[in-house]
């Protein structure tokens, strides 16, 4: 027992961590922060993390195993209604992490190791992307040319990215509270796949505009 309660520390330090980051900011969070809301000394926070950047690369490969696994799936999706799964759980997995979309221009000029990973991740993507598209090509929902792939594979991608940078924008104070994740995400999957539009089966664009109905909150009266 004693062996394993260096690990729980451990765990419990990620967690709370991931928390502060989502909820603050990465740059507005300190070690002193985070110990005090674990209530550890910031030695013993040190013992497991001397650095505040090992905290960050601990929480981002919890990420990216995480999201390699869920882009290894991209494979077998066959049309609309699989499109707007994988992507919004896509768009759920980016909102667990959202610390590192909301602070990304700033964590990767401080943090090299996430400089070189997340250029493998935005490959990662636009392969998973491509891989999605040409699936779909072919079970027939989508009709698209190889020569479009790779731009409309690479303008998905960038919304992926860049979305919840964009909700922050809109509305600071509130765009990335937890009450605000579902609308969040329904709007990006939307976005993401309205780049489809013009590619998709008439029968898919019209299921594409009936899972968007059914999913989008009713306009404010």
């Amino acid at each position: 027992m004693v062996k394993k309660a260096p690990r729980r520390t451990a765990e419990r330090i990620l967690e709370v961590t991931l928390e502060l980051f989502n909820r603050f900011g990465e740059p507005n969070v300190s070690t002193t922060l985070i110990s005090a809301e674990l209530g550890i000394s910031p030695g013993n926070l040190y013992y497991h993390y001397p650095a505040k950047d090992e905290l960050i690369n601990s929480l981002f490969d919890r990420y990216e195993k995480a999201l390699n696994e869920l882009l290894n799936a991209s494979d077998s999706v066959r049309d609309v209604e699989d499109a707007w799964f994988f992507m919004h759980t896509l768009f759920e997995l980016i909102w667990q992490y959202r610390f590192l979309y909301r602070d990304l221009n700033d964590l990767l000029s401080k943090n090299r190791r996430l400089e070189t990973h997340f250029q493998w991740v935005l490959k990662n993507k636009t392969r998973a992307v491509k891989a999605m598209l040409d699936s779909m090509s072919r079970f027939g929902a989508v009709r698209i040319d190889s020569r479009e792939m790779e731009t409309t594979a690479t303008s998905m991608v960038v919304v992926l990215t860049y979305w919840l940078s964009f909700e922050y924008v809109k509305d600071p104070r509130n765009a990335l509270e937890p009450e605000s994740a579902q609308a969040a995400l329904m709007r990006g999957a939307h976005h993401v796949l309205n780049l489809l539009v013009p590619y998709l089966e008439a029968e898919q664009r019209t299921h594409l505009l009936t899972l968007v109905g059914a999913y989008s909150p009713p306009a404010p009266t």
